[in-house]
């Protein structure tokens, strides 16, 4: 994919991280568009009349959209979806880089051509709305627009032409998963907003061996929004969206497409294009466009949803790769940031199966909406056709629907991959622990011997000690014309001692209850402590009593004569 060069140097860094979508934000059938519950009723809107939709909307001011279309949009509403920031964004309408519409037309028996590519800018707006307003050839069935660097007054021209409900613009600009019909008669308007991941090489990261490449804690961040770096190579798995707006008619089909800007590093317009035209060139679904495209040119919006099929299955891919170099890593190392990115990586995979069944019910969504056009031209259209399409549409529906089974039973396999490595990463660590506690043990052991060899040798020194003490004691028995006598040593140490055991004994001194099995210190006084010699010869005595009268019992008992 080939940028301008101001755009390349511009993607040159990662890519920003896509806001979190407001799903009550994203239908129209809410009755609040962009009104959360604590916004207070905007006097202007309620005064105004109860004015509907422009019957002709191509004869009303497209500077005026969305409220010449929908009054209910207030300004206050445009503001928060973000429309009224492309109106108004650069200098003037515009910002530097115009805004570029690529052009595909598919004719009545199945062609794909590329039409010239419109650049918009300040001074061409006037000639591009002649161009809207211009009636198509005949042959051409369906016209596809790309639109890349969306500027306020495209969007208003597009919106009014075409009668865009605004929540196309608000769901694509803010990223807002969405599915909807409307404008239900001979025709209708559907609109396709959803999210999906790309893999692509990583502009942030310089191109080095995966067997060199290391991991650094602070770089693990869990934020779903933002592109998944794989430290395994130079890839990163990003967010991308599909925004489609198509209105079926029964002679003039049209399919918008907004693309992101470029800071986003999504799908560019001129991409989506040339996989359309591609679409176009294949056997197989040139062979339906042919059959279909002047009864149903859905297949058309069919053949766009393989996009972002491919783009899952390619990411799934570096994925995989990217999940068995983090087992080979878990296997030879227990370092803590591995197992930081083995959460993020996990919990990228369950965002990742929030949006495989976003993009299941969007494929479901189209099998389940037949075209309105089938039904009003039941008269010019033989039942056999009108059965063929739609029976045509229920098998390529059921086919893309098998391939996201597939892609969603990847993702599983992956995510209990990732469990299994956790598992491994956890018992690794458990494995290190053990064999550092069993070190600490060995060296408490070493420990515990060289004090028992202390111990020893100081009971080998003490009778020694003991003796060298007592003759060195200045007593009349030992060292004559003495004060100090043997017989007041022992007054002296025999107290003492008495009276240091008294108080060791009271402060260890449980009071033994056979009916309570753990005693509390509080539960005693300090005083009782002090008296345990008392209670000490009472148990004795007790103990005494009780010997003796089992006794007694034994020798009173039936067999004493024996």
């Amino acid at each position: 994919m080939s940028f301008p060069i101001e755009v390349y140097r511009s993607t040159r860094e990662m890519p920003p991280r896509i806001p979190q979508p407001a799903h009550r934000h994203g239908q129209p059938s809410g009755p609040w568009p962009f009104l959360d519950l604590g916004n207070e009723e905007y006097p202007v809107q309620l005064a105004r009349s109860q004015q509907t939709s422009v019957t002709e909307p191509h004869k009303s001011d497209w500077s005026e959209y969305p409220q010449s279309l929908y009054p209910n949009w207030t300004p206050a509403q445009q503001q928060k979806s973000g429309i009224m920031k492309i109106i108004n964004r650069g200098d003037g309408h515009f910002s530097r880089e115009p805004c570029t519409i690529h052009h595909v037309n598919v004719m009545a028996n199945g062609i794909f051509s590329a039409d010239k590519d419109h650049v918009i800018t300040e001074d061409t707006t006037g000639k591009y709305w002649k161009k809207l307003l211009e009636d198509w050839p005949d042959e051409i069935r369906l016209r596809a627009l790309f639109i890349d660097n969306l500027s306020g007054p495209v969007l208003q021209m597009l919106g009014t032409r075409y009668n865009v409900e605004p929540f196309f613009f608000s769901s694509s600009l803010n990223w807002i998963p969405a599915r909807y019909q409307e404008s239900v008669g001979e025709g209708d308007h559907i609109t396709l907003t959803l999210t999906f991941i790309r893999s692509t090489s990583n502009p942030a990261s310089p191109s080095c061996a995966p067997n060199i490449r290391t991991l650094h804690s602070a770089d693990q961040v869990i934020d779903t929004q933002a592109p998944l770096t794989l430290s395994s190579s130079d890839r990163i798995l990003l967010p991308d969206i599909l925004a489609i707006h198509m209105v079926r008619s029964p002679n003039r089909n049209t399919i918008l497409s907004y693309h992101p800007p470029h800071a986003h590093r999504t799908t560019a317009a001129h991409i989506l294009k040339t996989r359309l035209l591609a679409a176009g060139q294949s056997v197989y679904w040139n062979k339906i466009f042919t059959s279909t495209i002047s009864s149903d040119p859905t297949f058309v919006l069919l053949s766009l949803l393989w996009y972002p099929l491919y783009a899952f299955d390619e990411a799934f891919e570096a994925l995989y790769d990217h999940i068995s170099w983090l087992e080979s890593r878990v296997m030879a190392t227990t370092d803590m940031t591995l197992t930081q990115q083995l959460h993020v990586v996990r919990a990228h995979l369950l965002h990742y199966a929030s949006l495989l069944e976003d993009f299941r019910k969007s494929v479901a969504f189209v099998a389940q909406t037949p075209n309105p056009v089938l039904e009003h031209a039941a008269d010019a259209h033989s039942a056999d056709v009108i059965a063929f399409v739609k029976d045509l549409m229920r098998k390529e529906s059921a086919n893309l629907l098998d391939e996201i089974a597939r892609l969603e039973q990847n993702r599983s396999m992956q995510d209990n991959r990732l469990k299994n490595v956790m598992n491994l990463a956890f018992s690794s660590v458990n494995v290190e622990d053990s064999r550092r506690m069993q070190k600490l043990t060995e060296a408490a052991l070493k420990d515990s011997e060289v004090m028992k060899q202390i111990s020893y040798l100081t009971m080998f020194f003490l009778p020694a000690s003991f003796s060298a003490a007592v003759f060195g004691m200045n007593i009349e028995e030992i060292t004559p014309k003495t004060n100090g006598t043997l017989p007041l040593y022992f007054a002296l140490t025999v107290p003492l001692t008495a009276v240091t055991i008294w108080i060791i004994m009271a402060f260890r001194y449980r009071k033994k209850d056979p009916n309570y099995l753990i005693h509390d210190d509080d539960e005693e006084s300090m005083g009782s402590k002090f008296l345990w010699p008392l209670a000490a010869l009472s148990r004795t005595g007790t103990r005494a009593v009780t010997f003796s009268r089992r006794a007694s019992t034994r020798m009173s008992g039936p067999n004493r004569g024996a």
